[in-house]
């Protein structure tokens, strides 16, 4: 009998999400799970995110999609972005082929809530993927609906964050 895979959210404005999805990503590993970690708007060539050197020495796949959010980058345009996240929906459904038993999905609600990708298009993704496949989207943003398709669903609350007083995020701690 194969296994249900669940559909778990770690959503809210607190700190936390990332980190939740890749410590469920370090445990299934542990018990000799195949585990693919895609993310979004997240650019390693100019940031050196600690997280995704840790996954791959790990042998888990890292898969970047979308590098740049007009957010933090104010010369990239927001036109293209929509086409780059719809792309990258695609490419998710060929990475449903490949056998995985855990797939992280962060910041995919970012995409969401910021209008890059509609409710309807994750939605209809959660609908497609793999019966035994355990699915993780992180990012603020979460709607009532995809809460509703969820299994787990945990929101991140701030409480104080450095962030509210004008400190910039610090290596080994946010990135």
């Amino acid at each position: 009998m194969e296994k249900k895979g669940f559909v778990q959210v770690y959503t809210g404005d607190g700190k936390g999400k990332t980190t939740a999805s890749i410590g469920q990503a370090i445990r299934a590993k542990g018990h000799k799970l195949k585990v693919c970690f895609v993310y979004f708007f997240k650019n390693p060539k100019a940031v050196p995110y600690g997280e995704l050197k840790v996954l791959k020495g790990l042998g888990i796949e890292t898969v970047g999609f979308v590098p740049h959010h007009p957010h933090f980058n104010k010369n990239i345009p927001a036109e293209g972005i929509r086409e780059e996240c719809l792309e990258a929906l695609e490419a998710i459904k060929e990475i449903f082929k490949k056998g995985y038993d855990m797939l992280i999905l962060d910041e995919i609600l970012i995409a969401l809530r910021d209008g890059f990708l509609k409710e309807g298009e994750i939605l209809e993704l959660l609908a497609t993927k793999p019966e035994s496949l355990e699915i993780v989207l992180t990012g603020r943003g979460a709607t009532r609906k995809i809460i509703e398709k969820a299994d787990l669903v945990t929101e991140m609350k701030k409480i104080k964050h450095p962030f509210s007083r004008g400190i910039k995020g610090k290596e080994g701690i946010e990135y």
